[in-house]
C-alpha cells in the first residue's frame, strides 16, 4: 500500500507503468514467502516442547509466546533468535513505509494547491494509521520478553490489528 501511495502522489503520469502484476506479485511473494520461513522456524522449535503446566491456553488466537511460557524448558537462545528475527521483518518494512511516505510528504509540500495536498494527505492518513495499529502491536506482542506476555495484553493487541484496521 505504501509503494502504491508513493507512486499515486508523487508519479501520478506513470501509475500504471510500475504497478505492473509482475512488480505486485514478485513482492507479494518476497513477504509471503519470509513470512512462512519466520513461522516455520517458530513452529519446529515451539510444537517438540516439554510443557510442564496446564494445556490451557488463555487466548484466542494459539501464538508461540503463549506457548514459550507453558514451557519448562530453558528458552532464552530462541527468544533472542526470534527477536532477531523479528527485528529484521518489522525494521524492513517499516523503513520501506516510512521512507515512501516521506517522498510523499516531500511532494505533497511542493504541491500550490492547499486542496490537493489535503486529499493526499487524506489518502496517506488512514494507511498510516493502520501500519500504526498493526506494527505497534505486533511489536508489543512479539518483540516484548516472553516473562512479561499475559493472555490481556494478547487480547488487547489483537483489537488492534483485526478489529480497529477495518473501521478505518
Amino acid at each position: 500500500m505504501a509503494y502504491d501511495r508513493y507512486v499515486a502522489v508523487c508519479k501520478p503520469l506513470q501509475y500504471p507503468v510500475p504497478l505492473r502484476s509482475k512488480i505486485c506479485c514478485i513482492m507479494s511473494l518476497c513477504t509471503w514467502f519470509w513470512s512462512c520461513v519466520q513461522a516455520l522456524i517458530c513452529s519446529f522449535y515451539v510444537l517438540p516442547l516439554p510443557y510442564c503446566r496446564t494445556n490451557v491456553i488463555v487466548h484466542n488466537f494459539c501464538e508461540y509466546p503463549a506457548l514459550i511460557q507453558l514451557s519448562c524448558s530453558d528458552n532464552s537462545a530462541f527468544e533472542k533468535t526470534v527477536y532477531l528475527g523479528c527485528l529484521l521483518l518489522f525494521l524492513i518494512p517499516i523503513s520501506v513505509i516510512f521512507a515512501s511516505y516521506l517522498a510523499i510528504l516531500l511532494q505533497v509540500l511542493r504541491m500550490k494547491s492547499i486542496e490537493r495536498s489535503h486529499k493526499a494527505l487524506g489518502t496517506c492518513l488512514s494507511h498510516l494509521c493502520v501500519v500504526g495499529f498493526f506494527y505497534g502491536a505486533a511489536i508489543l506482542t512479539y518483540m516484548t520478553p516472553i516473562s512479561s506476555y499475559s493472555a490481556e495484553k494478547a487480547v488487547i493487541n489483537s483489537v488492534f490489528t483485526t478489529i480497529l484496521p477495518p473501521m478505518l
